[in-house]
């Protein structure tokens, strides 16, 4: 990957990378990229955890929700997952929903990584209601929901700067072969438009991600979605809370055998980056996309409204070892001030329906 980026480097106007393009290449590049490789990455044998690989809770509750809201705003049973990882949640999500709601479903993924999608069609291969696909182009005219758990967190972004009253976009350059940071006056136009339609005057000295590839995925969604909603599961700060001055330096950080790295020109190819996601500009962008917003909630917040305490009610048994008493210390973990929900928001927009703010939960 390292030799593939000096050529990449070497052959751009001025010598230079800006951050996005660096960190489509380190992720997604068809052979060297993060993602696209033939690599574990979630769980103890990769570089980070997710909440639905904590425990089949969220996919389950996450299947009953979705039960709930179809029959309440007359949509059809199509589910549609953004980025399936391992295929966990859909596992967990297909078997509640087949040993419970017992109805027809069609259940859509859409993943770009090929070892990602061998490692799904391994783990559902006995749900026939499992569609793969790899671009969200392929699904036109879809009613239902579509969902994402940590997608846009994964997205290119670029980096800025404010120096002495100066913005500067923060670019990759090389210096005796080694990746360096190098800034540059800043003129992307689509950059400083997205800093005046957020409203965001960065302080001195302040540096922050800017999610321009977060824009196109909405489009994209909005053109495809005829009806239905969109769910968003992520982590991310309001506009006051970026410009907090503890968060000086931004949030662009990788995660590399669990360990958080600061430097995320290290170890290209070989660790997931992530940024967090501008949550007004989420709103904000859908809203012009016709993604009408609906709600947003802490996952803690969301999952409690969608009834998991329900299911620790419902589930109790005296031996610590048995897969009931694991589950329910696996929904406590998800609820426990400074869990990993207390991090996540929920944010909910819809297309094409009309008088939902009581048809979401019972």
């Amino acid at each position: 990957m390292i030799t593939y980026l000096q050529k990449l480097i070497s052959h751009s106007p001025s010598n230079l990378l800006s951050y996005a393009d660096f960190i489509e290449a380190a992720l997604y590049h068809p052979e060297f990229g993060y993602y696209m490789k033939e690599k574990q990455k979630i769980g103890r044998q990769g570089d980070f955890i997710t909440t639905s690989n904590i425990s089949d809770v969220y996919g389950r509750l996450m299947a009953k929700w979705f039960s709930f809201v179809c029959k309440k705003n007359n949509l059809p049973p199509v589910f549609c997952e953004l980025g399936a990882g391992n295929g966990r949640f859909a596992q967990a999500f297909l078997h509640y929903w087949i040993e419970t709601i017992k109805t027809p479903i069609q259940y859509r993924i859409i993943e770009t990584s090929p070892y990602h999608r061998k490692l799904q069609r391994e783990l559902l291969e006995s749900c026939p209601a499992v569609c793969q696909l790899e671009s969200l182009t392929d699904l036109n005219g879809f009613e239902g929901m579509i969902f994402s758990n940590e997608l846009f967190d994964a997205l290119p972004v670029h980096v800025i700067e404010k120096e002495n009253g100066e913005l500067f976009e923060v670019m990759i350059g090389l210096k005796n072969e080694q990746l360096v940071e190098q800034k540059v006056p800043l003129i992307n136009q689509e950059i400083l438009t997205f800093l005046q339609e957020n409203q965001l005057d960065l302080n001195e000295n302040q540096r922050i991600e800017i999610p321009l590839a977060m824009g196109k995925v909405l489009h994209q969604i909005s053109t495809v979605l005829t009806r239905g909603f969109v769910v968003t599961a992520d982590y991310g700060y309001s506009r006051e809370e970026w410009l907090d001055p503890g968060r000086a330096r931004g949030s662009l950080r990788g995660f590399y055998q669990h360990k958080l790295v600061d430097n995320v020109l290290l170890h290209p190819g070989e660790m997931d980056i992530t940024a967090h996601i501008h949550m007004d500009h989420l709103i904000q962008k859908g809203e012009h996309l016709n993604l009408q917003f609906v709600m947003k909630l802490g996952q803690d917040e969301f999952l409690l409204k969608a009834g998991i305490l329900k299911e620790l009610e419902d589930h109790y048994d005296a031996n610590p070892f048995s897969d009931v008493s694991r589950r329910n210390r696996a929904i406590r973990s998800l609820l426990m001030p400074g869990g990993i929900s207390s991090y996540f928001q929920i944010v909910i927009q819809q297309k094409g329906l009309e008088h939902i703010s009581n048809k979401l939960f019972g």
